[in-house]
């Protein structure tokens, strides 16, 4: 799989945002994505060092519109660490 194909989107929530001075970033990536896939996409998307990967999978929640009820889609979400010598990500920099 190709990087872009793995880092789907950011998350930009203010936990995720309080992660930014300690050098963690959120990223939502592909569910069959592994922690070794998701260090180097990162690796080659920012020109970064990556020092760990903390993986989670979010179960989709219950919605109901009307009489009709169902799940929104579940996906998995990864906080990148990145070495203290490592540059940050510029993208998340105009967020704080």
């Amino acid at each position: 799989m190709a990087a872009q194909d793995i880092v789907i989107r950011p998350i930009i929530t203010e936990k995720s945002m309080t992660g930014i001075g300690m050098k963690k970033y959120t990223f939502e990536v592909a569910k069959n994505a592994t922690k070794i896939d998701i260090a180097r996409a990162v690796e080659t998307l920012f020109g970064v060092k990556v020092s760990k990967v903390n993986t989670l999978h979010v179960r989709g929640q219950m919605r109901r519109q009307g009489k009709s009820e169902g799940y929104t889609p579940s996906w998995k979400k990864a906080i990148v660490s990145l070495k203290p010598e490592s540059k940050t990500i510029e993208f998340f920099e105009g967020m704080m």
